[in-house]
């Protein structure tokens, strides 16, 4: 029963953000199919991060630069990204901008919630450790999900000439903002909290401004309730 309920709060952080996610798309929400799927994938991709993450450590040792950057964030927002750009991008379900900040977010949850299982089965976790976990990794892997969906959404979206730059940059900010959050909670061994409080609240409110911004571009926003469900 206490093992039941351990796992029941790993798992809700993650579930309850990537809900909050989906409601705020405002004018077209996606599949619920389609989001739980990305989800799942995000749930498999844990296990081969896994592998090619000690193999780099192993390879490069643990400084904690490139842990942060390389092992890190390096491994898990290209594996991310990866699977949003090929199994998303195309998509015909990809119909509006804030759709990249669903799906993008639905695979880095998935990751997160299994992370978060895993680190309550075999560390001492107790619900205030799990709390913290869903305030900070958890949250912050939503956050850099919203970086990337948001980009690119931005790329399907742009011209021919811009859209491999918006699709750079959908890699590279969220590789940047997690590889700073790891390298903050490696370096600042005591008075680490008052760093990455500061950070994820400036990382929240930018996260909003972005959520907002690809709702307000979305092409469905001048439909009637009616036209939407013609369409």
């Amino acid at each position: 029963m206490l093992l039941f309920s351990v796992l029941t709060a790993a798992v809700a952080p993650g579930v309850s953000l990537l809900t909050y996610l989906y409601l705020k798309d405002r004018y077209d929400a996606e599949p619920i199919h389609m989001v739980v799927r990305m989800f799942l994938l995000g749930v498999l991709i844990v296990v081969p991060i896994v592998v090619i993450q000690h193999g780099l450590q192993l390879w490069l040792g643990n400084h904690p630069i490139l842990f942060s950057f390389v092992e890190s964030a390096g491994i898990e927002e290209f594996v991310k990204w990866f699977v949003l750009y090929h199994m998303i991008y195309n998509h015909t379900e990809f119909d509006e901008p804030y759709d990249g900040i669903v799906y993008a977010a639905s695979i880095s949850l998935g990751f997160a919630t299994l992370e978060n299982v895993l680190y309550a089965i075999y560390s001492p976790a107790t619900y205030g450790t799990l709390l913290m976990r869903a305030l900070l990794p958890v949250s912050g892997h939503a956050l850099f999900g919203v970086m990337m969906g948001y980009y690119v959404g931005k790329a399907k979206f742009a011209t021919a000439s811009k859209r491999n730059i918006y699709l750079g940059i959908s890699l590279a900010l969220p590789l940047l903002l997690h590889g700073t959050y790891d390298y903050i909670m490696l370096s600042f061994k005591t008075n680490w909290i008052y760093v990455i409080i500061p950070f994820m609240v400036a990382l929240w409110v930018w996260g909003l401004r972005k959520m907002n911004r690809a709702n307000s571009r979305s092409p469905f926003r001048f439909l009637s309730r009616e036209d939407e469900i013609k369409l």
